[in-house]
């Protein structure tokens, strides 16, 4: 099952804006930006509001036949039955998330600007890795600055997709898939 996911981690990686959630506009993204991967991010909404607004987006993407990500949370992850959950440095390990989530699952890490830290989310079993910022971000202004170059030095070495994010728009994203990332993820320049 998972094999047939792997290849929609290409083109636009759409996160969720941290707003109420608005599913026509969201559907209206993916049929338009012919989006195949869609993460889940909204930390400032209690739990309820979480397993609701995730529960329709999981309909909604099995709908489009889009990958369905939720950031952080394994345990909402396994509730819903997302299709896998996105790692950050404060989250739990790749290899935990497996353990907990099962070989199907698919899991992304963030690895900011660090290859080395790629490399060990690969051999740890990460199906894809997330480097940036590559560009200035409003989401996270403060962001660490991945450059360009380093993604070109991972694509040598890595054999799983890359993600680049931060700062992506519709006129910088093609430089960020020239240099070798697989999908770019856009927040800012889907929703505003």
């Amino acid at each position: 099952m998972k094999t047939n996911f792997l290849h929609n981690i290409s083109g636009i990686y759409a996160i969720t804006p941290s707003r109420a959630l608005n599913l026509d506009a969201i559907e209206k993204v993916i049929v338009q930006h012919h989006i195949s991967i869609l993460q889940y991010r909204h930390k400032t909404v209690d739990t309820k509001t979480q397993f609701n607004e995730t529960t329709q987006l999981q309909q909604l993407c099995a709908k489009h036949h889009t990958l369905f990500i939720l950031n952080d949370d394994i345990n909402l992850v396994q509730k819903i039955a997302a299709d896998g959950v996105h790692l950050g440095k404060n989250d739990v390990s790749t290899q935990q998330a497996r353990a907990q989530l099962g070989a199907d699952a698919v899991i992304g890490v963030s690895c900011y600007n660090d290859i080395s830290l790629a490399q060990m989310a690969q051999q740890q079993g990460a199906d894809y890795v997330a480097f940036g910022a590559l560009f200035s971000s409003l989401t996270k202004p403060n962001a660490p600055k991945c450059g360009l170059d380093i993604i070109r030095q991972a694509k040598k070495i890595l054999t799983i997709p890359i993600v680049g994010i931060g700062g992506i728009d519709f006129n910088n994203q093609q430089s960020a898939l020239d240099a070798g990332c697989n999908s770019v993820a856009m927040i800012n320049a889907l929703w505003n």
